[in-house]
This record gives structure tokens, sequence and C-alpha cells, in this order.
């Protein structure tokens, strides 16, 4: 089946978010959860006007929140004529029914959120399928209250992707499909892996990291390409690979999918073949935000998506970047690095402090990166040590 997309109503659709805070003192970490669940939804086209955040023992099995505070959002909602509550964990089948029963409006979970914006952000024919693939996984549970959606509107955030008017509910139906698409990826994957064969026996690199932290405007800088760069989250979910020469040695550089808090593990399973670059990476560069308030908890966010695909004990290098973007005081050791003060002190030849944007310190990343990219070309070359 052909994924369908809509353009996004010309009138910004209005949207509260919701948050819970399980254990105490995690409300912080909540609240910079509802924060990037904002900019998810501003990505998505949507206009985030209010945030409710809760401090629960334990989610409510049947509201998520409790009967008190959904009553304040359903008040809310009236008032302010919202058009969708988003709540920032993925909410089971009945919670959807509940929730939305009681409201009257729409309701996403920030797994149904991050698929909608896969949806438009899928370029090629590889990643449509990926994301229709990760749709319907996400759908089949919710297969009753998501076709009378459907049916009911079309083109908002949430309603981009698989079916339409007619009544396709039936599971056999939908199994089908996934089982199609995944004949699919499976094929793919074998055209992928014969590509990276071919390519030869340069060295490989790819560029991991959290969504948006500028792992493509590096890639465009030391590959002299024009991949495409937006400050947002997700740009790129296609794996481009590009060819890198620094000095007289030649590797191969590939810029992935960004991770993110609670991506789903469904997603990542149909995004194998793009994380496949990864995996069979020779060196990582973990590329980080370093000017994100939260950039620590981004750290540990890909080191854990790293360690599910299978690529935790790959050799990996550090790109503390964005550093233009620090203040602070400068110190004799720090100097060319403003604002470094703020940074955590990573020593060594495995990390660096960058921006990418203003070309600071780019030399010296490429001059390390240059002495790493050898040292595996000879130990697995050692016969072509005339190169260097």
């Amino acid at each position: 089946m052909t994924m369908r997309y809509y353009q996004t109503q010309t009138e910004q659709e209005r949207v509260v978010l919701v948050g819970v805070a399980i254990k105490p003192g995690k409300k912080k970490e909540t609240d910079a959860h509802l924060k990037e669940l904002a900019l998810l939804t501003e990505t998505a086209g949507a206009k985030p006007v209010k945030s409710f955040i809760q401090q629960l023992s334990g989610l409510n099995p049947a509201t998520f929140v409790g009967k008190g505070m959904l009553e304040d959002i359903k008040n809310y909602v009236k008032e302010n004529q919202i058009d969708t509550v988003i709540f920032d964990d993925e909410l089971s089948p009945s919670q959807l029914r509940n929730i939305e029963k009681k409201l009257d409006c729409k309701i996403l979970d920030r797994t149904h959120l991050i698929l909608d914006i896969f949806a438009t952000r899928a370029r090629t024919a590889h990643a449509r399928i990926q994301v229709e693939l990760a749709q319907y996984q996400y759908l089949l549970p919710r297969l009753t209250r998501m076709w009378t959606h459907l049916e009911r509107q079309e083109g908002a955030i949430g309603l981009r992707g698989p079916g339409e008017t007619e009544i396709e509910t039936d599971r056999r139906i939908i199994r089908d499909k996934v089982a199609r698409l995944k004949k699919q990826l499976v094929r793919i994957d074998r055209q992928k892996s014969t590509q990276r064969m071919n390519r030869g026996k340069l060295v490989r690199v790819a560029l991991v990291g959290y969504t948006n932290a500028g792992k493509s405007t590096l890639l465009n800088l030391l590959s002299k390409s024009h991949a495409v760069v937006e400050d947002k989250l997700f740009a790129t979910l296609d794996t481009m690979v590009r060819k890198v020469v620094i000095k007289n040695l030649p590797f191969l550089l590939a810029d992935t999918v960004g991770f993110i808090h609670k991506l789903p593990h469904f997603l990542v399973e149909s995004f194998k073949a793009t994380l496949d670059e990864v995996r069979e990476a020779d060196l990582l560069l973990h590329v980080i935000d370093i000017s994100h308030p939260d950039y620590e908890a981004q750290i540990r966010v890909v080191d854990a998506t790293l360690k599910e695909i299978g690529a935790g004990n790959k050799p990996l290098f550090t790109v503390f970047n964005k550093i233009d973007l620090l203040t602070g005081t400068e110190t004799e050791e720090d100097r060319g690095n403003p604002g470094i003060l703020a940074a955590p002190r990573l020593k060594g030849e495995t990390s660096i402090y960058i921006s990418a944007k203003e070309k600071m310190n780019i030399n010296i990343l490429q001059q390390k990166l240059y002495t790493q990219v050898k040292e595996i070309h000879i130990t697995r070359y050692p016969y072509d040590d005339f190169l260097y």
C-alpha cells in the first residue's frame, strides 16, 4: 500500500501537552521531556499552548493521569478551543478510548506524534516503507479507534499515513500488509548489505547522536557535500554516505537518523537497514549538542540506543558540537573554546569541542579523525602503509 500524505491545515492546531512524573524529584526531567514534546509538536506543524504535569506514584491504568487532573484538562480544552491533547508517554488502547471519551477531542501520544513526523520526513521509497511498517505496527491494536478518526478528519498531525475513508478494520488485512512490508524491507536489507560490501576496503565512520545535534552539518563540512540541513527534529531519516579524504587518506562517512527519548522499539526495528550503517561501522562519531541544557540525558539516550541495536562496544569518538552557543569565562587551557567551562572535561584523543556551523576547531577534528582512521586502516591492511 502506498502511503498518502496530506498538507497541514492552514490554521495551526492548538495543542495541550500532558506529562506525568512518576517518582519524587522527577518533575524536572518530565518538564524537560515536555519541552522536547513541544518541539516535536511544532515540527509536526501544530502550536502547543499549555502543558500539564502531574506527580503520581504510578500511572492510572484507565486514564493515564488522575481523575482530578483529567477534569482540569477537560475544562481547559473546552474553554480554550483546543484541537488536540498529546501525552508524553505511549497510551494503551483502553487509555486512548477513555481519555478521548472524557475530553471529546483528538488524543495522541508521543509515539504517534513521532510516527507522524517521520511520515512527513520520509523522502525515499526505502524510508517510506520503514515508516509505513512502523505506523501499521502501532495502529494494529488501535484499529477501531484510529479508523473512526481517519473517517472524521484528514490532514492534521497524527493522521498522516495509512488509511482514509474506507473502513479497513480487519486485522487480517493489516497483518498481511505488515508481512508484505517486512518482505520488502528484507529485500532492501540485502541490497544495502551488497552496497556496503561493494564499497571496498575503505574504513567506515558513522555519525550518531541525538536528533538535531548537528550531524548533517558536520557531514557537509567534512565531505564538502550539500546534504539537507534543517534546525528541526528528525531532518534526516535516510542514511547518507559520503567519501571523505583527509590528507591522502580516504574513508566513508555516514549520517544516520537521530535518536530521541522514548524512541519506539518497533521504529528501531523498522529502521534496521538504516541503522546497519551504525552496526557495521568501524568507528562512531558521537555528535553532542553541548549547548543543550539537557545534553547529559541526551548522551545517556544515545548510549542506551547504541546498546539496543548492538553497537555499544564500537570504537567511539566524542564530538561536542555548538560551542559557539556557550557562554562563560575562557581560560588558557580552553583558548579557542568559548564557554568551555560549562562543558564536561573528557580529556585525551577520543573527544573534541567544535562548532560545525562556525567551523571552529575543525582542523583539530580532522587531524584526530585522520589518526583514528589511519590506525584502523593499518591494523586491517598492514601492507597499505605506503598511503601514509
